[in-house]
């Protein structure tokens, strides 16, 4: 056996040898080629092998140099964004995990000679976060993915919503609060308060039918409701009318209404005021309607002005549009979309307001007040016909 075979203790030595990292000075990029000291380095440098190499290389440098930069740039910056994306760590300490790797791209092959300009050059291109300390160079990776950012943006836009619909909230509360003083006066105010201060809304309109007499609602064995007055005398209030409608006749009958009426048509209104708030929303879109796509930026594409499907709604604000004419899929924020409007007769659905999420048929148009009257079809309001309702809050259905 020889003294540079295989299992010899020599050539143990020098694969142990070879395993490790060894200097970078001694590295030459162009062959792949570690070499463990000064001589090597010298005798690889005057082989037939490198001289070729570097005929190769001195026919385009810069060209050579520019990939080598590049390559080691990209990998650095992967290392960086898998390792560290959201850590604020030594430069060093990153350049030491990436060159553990002994095939690396090593530094002397790039525009870079020291590990300060590489970090000072990611700093000025905004690559990294750069920060110049007395323990050394820190960075920390920005992260430029477009996920990243979309999701950035989608988690500001929930934010900015919830705070708005709880400034909302607060108004409304303190505008019933200010109604409700105006309606009863500072005597009764103090008795109409709860423990904590709020406002009982209804008792505050039932208030203003107490003129002479109180209303109270019991639940008997009889359905109807009965009026206690205060001389202690009972009547129902239902048997009043029955009468007056007997004696006086139909058309008398209409005359002759309680006063209560305007106040109970108060009450309904602000029931409609109520469920208004609750349900607009500053988001709309729903799966399966029709949208037309007004985003200038996709002009180029043929998309400005042209209607899609909503196929599928993400985190409340972006849906993904299935193109009619082309069956491409497109990815749209709402804010770049519009409502489309029907034949008349047409069915839609009602995308905001106090009757969302409801089907309608479309009954007629009005083009100066951008408003369309509807008629809703099934569901609890089944029949119910809206007067006036936005362009905005309702889209046809797809077919």
């Amino acid at each position: 056996m020889g003294k540079n075979d295989f299992l010899t203790p020599k050539a143990i030595a020098n694969r142990i040898k070879a395993k490790g990292l060894q200097k970078l000075r001694w590295y030459c990029q162009m062959c792949q080629k570690q070499c463990r000291d000064e001589n090597g380095f010298k005798c690889h440098c005057m082989s037939e092998s490198h001289q070729r190499q570097m005929e190769i290389f001195g026919q385009n440098p810069n060209r050579i140099v520019g990939g080598y930069s590049e390559e080691f740039e990209s990998l650095f910056l992967e290392h960086m964004k898998r390792s560290h994306r959201f850590s604020r760590i030594a430069a060093t300490v990153v350049y030491n995990e990436y060159i553990a790797d002994r095939h690396h791209v090593h530094m002397n092959s790039t525009q870079w000679a020291t590990l300060t300009e590489f970090v000072k050059y990611l700093g000025k291109t905004g690559k990294c976060k750069v920060e110049d300390t007395p323990k050394g160079w820190f960075i920390t990776y920005i992260d430029r993915d477009s996920e990243t950012l979309f999701k950035e943006k989608m988690k500001n836009k929930r934010i900015r919503s919830d705070l708005a619909d709880e400034e909302k909230q607060e108004r409304e509360i303190k505008k019933q609060r200010e109604r409700a003083e105006q309606l009863m006066g500072a005597g009764n105010m103090d008795g109409m308060e709860n423990m904590d201060g709020s406002v009982e809304l209804h008792p505050v309109l039932m208030e203003k039918l107490e003129t002479e007499q109180k209303i109270k609602l019991t639940l008997g064995s009889t359905s109807k409701s009965v009026v206690k007055e205060r001389a202690g005398s009972s009547k129902s209030v239902f048997d009043e009318i029955d009468n007056e409608k007997r004696e006086k006749g139909k058309d008398s009958g209409k005359n002759g209404k309680r006063e209560n009426c305007p106040v109970l048509d108060e009450i309904m209104r602000e029931e409609e005021e109520q469920k208004e708030r609750s349900n607009r929303k500053d988001y709309w879109l729903c799966s399966g309607i029709v949208v037309k796509v007004m985003s200038k930026a996709l002009a180029e594409k043929g998309y400005y002005k042209q209607k899609g499907i909503v196929r599928k709604v993400i985190d409340k604000y972006v849906g993904e549009i299935e193109m009619i004419e082309t069956k491409h899929v497109l990815r749209v924020d709402q804010e770049e979309l519009e409502t489309v409007i029907p034949q008349i007769g047409g069915l839609v659905r009602i995308v905001n307001g106090a009757y969302r999420s409801s089907n309608a048929r479309l009954l007629a148009v009005d083009t100066k007040n951008f408003s369309a009257r509807v008629q809703i079809e099934k569901g609890i309001y089944d029949g119910k016909v809206i007067k006036a309702i936005d362009y905005e809050d309702i889209s046809k259905i797809a077919e």
